[in-house]
């Protein structure tokens, strides 16, 4: 049975050829496109469509023999319902007068599925936009850790730095201290020699002075 014959023989009871058509396709089309993003198509009583991934592999070509690389792939895979197979292995007889072999879904349970899907629909984006509130959330909190340790970083450094120099400072000072006490204390030294020298040589004068007087006594006396 091809994709005509399958139309023709539900014409009848859809309403028409058109609408027969028409419903074939899109009933197919919905299942591709289901099947092609990841989603399996279930139907209670006849099967399932989704779609299954393949690794890569090597295989062997039929005609030569030869082992040939397979690249990975996807492929769709359909897994009959329980009541298909029992159908097909003739543990149960197909009905008669004109009735569904596979399971009618019961009332309400169409309308409370598209009901389901708004909400399952509904809920993704709810918890996408919840993720995403957190990621930026929490790339907020990390970038004012960074900047804060940044800050305390740089804070560090500097008093690290006005301590080092303010140290180097005291050691310089003291090294200091020692020569100039040293310098001090040289130039102490020089001054006070010359300043006995000086006591020294005031005397010598004075001892001039009086031979100086006892001669023009002396002379005087002569006279």
């Amino acid at each position: 049975m091809n994709k005509a014959q399958l139309v023709e023989a539900i014409a009848d009871k859809v309403g028409g050829r058109q609408q027969a058509a028409d419903a074939v396709d899109a009933v197919l089309d919905a299942i591709v496109r289901a099947v092609v993003s990841g989603d399996r198509v279930s139907v209670t009583g006849f099967g399932s469509f989704e779609k299954v991934d393949r690794p890569a592999r090597y295989a062997r070509n039929p005609q030569t023999g030869e082992r040939v690389r397979v690249k990975k792939t996807s492929v769709p895979r359909f897994r009959a319902g329980q009541g298909f197979k029992d159908l097909v292995a003739g543990s149960k007889k197909l009905p008669r007068g004109g009735e569904v072999a596979v399971k009618k879904a019961p009332k309400g349970s169409l309308t409370g599925g598209a009901a389901a899907t708004v909400k399952k629909a509904a809920a993704k984006k709810a918890t996408t936009a919840k993720k995403a509130t957190a990621k930026k959330a929490t790339a907020k909190k990390v970038t004012a850790k960074k900047t804060t340790a940044k800050k305390t970083t740089a804070t560090a450094k500097t008093a690290t730095a006005k301590k080092t120099t303010a140290t180097a400072k005291k050691a310089a000072a003291k090294k200091a201290a020692p020569a100039k006490t040293a310098a001090k204390k040289a130039t102490a030294k020089k001054t006070a020699p010359a300043k006995k020298a000086t006591a020294k040589k005031a005397p010598a004068k004075k001892s001039t002075a009086r031979k100086t007087t006892a001669k023009k006594t002396t002379t005087a006396r002569k006279k």
